[in-house]
């Protein structure tokens, strides 16, 4: 017979006259109830159902028990949960809510073909990572790993989503190009010094629409910033311009994007652009009157100076014509600080203050995305040996991202959330205990009667319930 353990009894200090004594004997509870949320955002798009449609299953369907799908649901569900690792699923596999959110009928997992399954509804790591560890090439007659990631179909899934999410045709978007660094401990494939960085790492390149995420490329660091940019925004701007004609869209990023390559095709694909310019001794040189009155401005004041010019500019070798700059002469406390832009929108449209100022540095902002990738979403967890695995790990960070994104756009509206980065959404409205009850008819999730967050929830819930999204045209084959 098995032995029967007693409870251990945890005794803290007193309150008063009376013990403080904790166990863990409270039945079936789930820390994180509010996921059901998420659960109705998925339901409201199917954004993981088109995503599980990325990848080719060669298993035998006689021996399955957890689809792609579920798959690709309980990898996702869990990172935007905060459960970043694999083995995490070892313990989560048993989670009745995770079963829930996943769409597993059996949410208690009695009925499992394995005995020793009994009581876990979920795949663990070791089923999990076949998801990452397939190689390409793999077919039905492989043995283990038969889960194949056809990776341009991922990729096209961000913008497929992006459309999704915004139904409505936009007159002007911008699109923000970033390169960061994901720092690497290993010997994986791909593994270079970063002499910025100051560090092993790889040089993932992110494209943006203002919280949208459209790209997430990961290279290894041994390149220039703007490697494979062309082709990058190249296909995502064709696939808007199919849903959207009449879009207007401006490129935006830093001096690292500022290459001739990209500024020539945005020209001749009338896409705007205004991208940071490295300033060198012609360019200070150019601005330097206006850098000697804010100098004698700050002297005068002791307060920061600034002004701007604008004028026409050409590289000596690798610009292919004389393109609109943008100086900034600035004096601040540390000394002078002249910066450079250059753009293909005109005066116009656009007078030197209020693009340098309003429309250039705004593109900040896309750094509090990237943040919340790698902080918030575990996009920098890239462990894996081959450059596919890790890629695919970045993608699934960038799905649960993406999943977060239209649960703040249609969900948070309106409620003091509504501009709340990842893990906040997180801390105050996902992470909400609650007791399970499984019945013949019902799942019953009884939530903390304490959750300072209630009327939020209740907020989003009938946002959620409001919220009707029809879905885009498909993708010309």
């Amino acid at each position: 017979m098995p032995t029967e353990c007693n409870q251990r009894s945890f005794g803290f200090q007193p309150l008063g006259g009376r013990e403080v004594t904790a166990r863990f004997d409270g039945g079936t509870i789930t820390s994180d109830a509010g996921g059901l949320l998420l659960r109705e955002v998925e339901a409201k798009t199917g954004l993981l159902a088109d995503l599980a449609r990325c990848f080719d299953d060669f298993r035998d369907p006689e021996l399955i028990e957890h689809s792609v799908e579920e798959l690709i649901k309980q990898r996702v569900f869990a990172l935007a949960l905060g459960y970043e690792d694999l083995n995490d699923h070892d313990q989560l596999r048993a989670d009745p809510l995770l079963a829930t959110l996943v769409g597993k009928k059996d949410v208690t997992g009695e009925q499992r073909l394995e005995l020793r399954d009994r009581g876990k509804p979920l795949a663990g790591k070791s089923t999990l990572n076949r998801l990452e560890l397939t190689p390409a090439r793999a077919t039905a007659k492989s043995r283990y790993k038969k889960i194949v990631a056809q990776q341009l179909k991922i990729a096209a899934w961000f913008v497929e989503a992006f459309l999704q999410l915004n139904p409505t045709p936009l007159e002007e978007i911008i699109l923000d190009l970033d390169a960061t660094d994901d720092p690497i401990h290993g010997h994986q494939a791909g593994r270079f010094f970063h002499g910025y960085y100051d560090s092993y790492c790889y040089l993932p390149l992110y494209i943006f629409c203002g919280e949208h995420l459209l790209l997430a490329k990961l290279r290894p660091a041994d390149i220039d910033a703007a490697a494979g940019s062309v082709k990058q925004v190249a296909w995502i701007v064709e696939r808007i311009r199919q849903q959207w004609p009449q879009v207007r869209i401006i490129l935006r990023g830093d001096s690292g994007f500022c290459r001739e390559p990209l500024l020539a095709w945005c020209e001749k694909n009338q896409v705007d652009y205004v991208f940071g310019l490295a300033k060198n001794k012609r360019l200070t040189k150019i601005l330097g009157r206006e850098l000697h009155e804010v100098e004698q401005q700050f002297q005068a004041t002791g307060e920061p100076a600034r002004t701007f010019q604008e004028f026409t500019y050409r590289t000596r070798q690798s610009w292919s014509r004389e393109r609109r700059v943008i100086g900034k002469a600035e004096h601040l406390a540390k000394g002078s600080n002249p910066r450079f832009v250059v753009t293909s929108l005109s005066a116009e449209r656009f007078a030197p203050r209020p693009l340098y100022e309003d429309l250039y540095c705004a593109r900040g902002e896309m750094e509090n995305r990237i943040k919340e990738q790698q902080l918030c979403l575990f996009a920098d967890r890239t462990s894996c040996q081959t450059m596919r695995a890790n890629q695919l790990r970045l993608w699934l960070s960038s799905a649960a991202y993406v999943l977060l994104q239209a649960l703040r756009q249609h969900g948070l509206k309106n409620t003091p959330l509504a501009q709340a980065r990842c893990d906040t959404i997180r801390l105050k409205l996902l992470k909400i205990g609650a007791i399970v009850r499984v019945t013949v008819r019902r799942v019953w999730f009884s939530l903390a009667q304490s959750c300072p967050y209630q009327a939020v929830f209740a907020q989003v819930f009938e946002n959620l319930c409001c919220w009707e999204l029809p879905r885009p045209r498909p993708a010309p084959a």
